[in-house]
């Protein structure tokens, strides 16, 4: 579970929540019509505007916001590099049995134990991760359209309030409320594209250059062992991937 996420969204509704009790009833601000105007539109905005299999495959993306389950980028160059070290005491079937964890890693590995050339290597992770950037981005442009059209229907289901108040003017009491009624659903659309749809794909944009740049690390770590490079050289290859903090964090894990 990614704390940041969790914290980010409860903090945000906890201060929304405490504004509006401050300043009164949280019941007033419970319309049933308004809210379905907002989701049951931004909703089908979005089928209209996806193919069904992306819909499908939208909640798995969702829930990678809410997950933090990469492995540090400094982490996965101490194990190429002990994935290298083994090769140059042995040779490349020695890792044939070698416990990997990371499904791409896991496959890298027995690409390069099965004798496939380098350059068939690189071609065959470097359109897996092709792929891979182009469902994410995909995801993303679903999140950012929920965040441009939540509150277009937030303004239609005002349009709609509006358009019942002025059939009741002749009664002076009703303008307040319906008024107040009416401007709810553009406090929804506010709430959910900057609460839910904004933050979401800005976090999923993170989760993909994680993600991104952990396979690039293993799509070099495994041409340097396959090239049987020096053990040095790989890892020069490798820290050029990672910042100081990290180079640092990967010194102190070797240690």
């Amino acid at each position: 579970m990614d704390l940041a996420t969790v914290i980010g969204l409860v903090m945000g509704f906890v201060f929304i929540l405490g504004a509006i009790i401050y300043g009164g009833s949280l019941l007033i601000f419970i319309d049933i019509p308004s809210i379905l105007v907002v989701i049951g539109g931004t909703t089908s905005a979005i089928l209209y505007a996806h193919p069904l299999p992306a819909m499908k495959a939208f909640a798995s993306f969702v829930k990678n916001a809410f997950q933090d389950r990469l492995v540090a980028p400094e982490d996965v160059t101490a194990q190429i590099q002990a994935l290298a070290q083994k090769v140059r005491k042995e040779d490349l079937l020695s890792l044939e049995n070698e416990v990997i964890n990371d499904p791409f890693m896991a496959r890298a590995v027995r690409l390069a134990v099965d004798g496939v050339p380098v350059d068939t290597i690189r071609q065959t992770l470097g359109d897996e991760l092709s792929q891979m950037k182009k469902r994410h981005e995909m995801a993303q442009d679903m999140l950012a359209f929920g965040g441009a059209i939540a509150p277009a229907m937030g303004m239609i289901g005002t349009l709609i309030g509006l358009v019942q108040m002025l059939q009741n003017l002749d009664d002076p009491s009703t303008i307040g409320p319906s008024m107040a009624v009416a401007l709810l659903t553009t406090f929804y659309g506010a709430v959910l594209a900057n609460m839910f749809f904004i933050p979401v794909s800005e976090k999923m944009k993170i989760r993909s250059a994680e993600e991104s740049k952990t396979m690039q690390l293993i799509i070099e770590g495994i041409d340097s062992i396959v090239r049987g490079e020096n053990v040095m050289i790989t890892k020069e290859k490798l820290e050029a991937f990672l910042s100081p903090l990290e180079r640092a964090g990967g010194k102190k894990g070797e240690e």
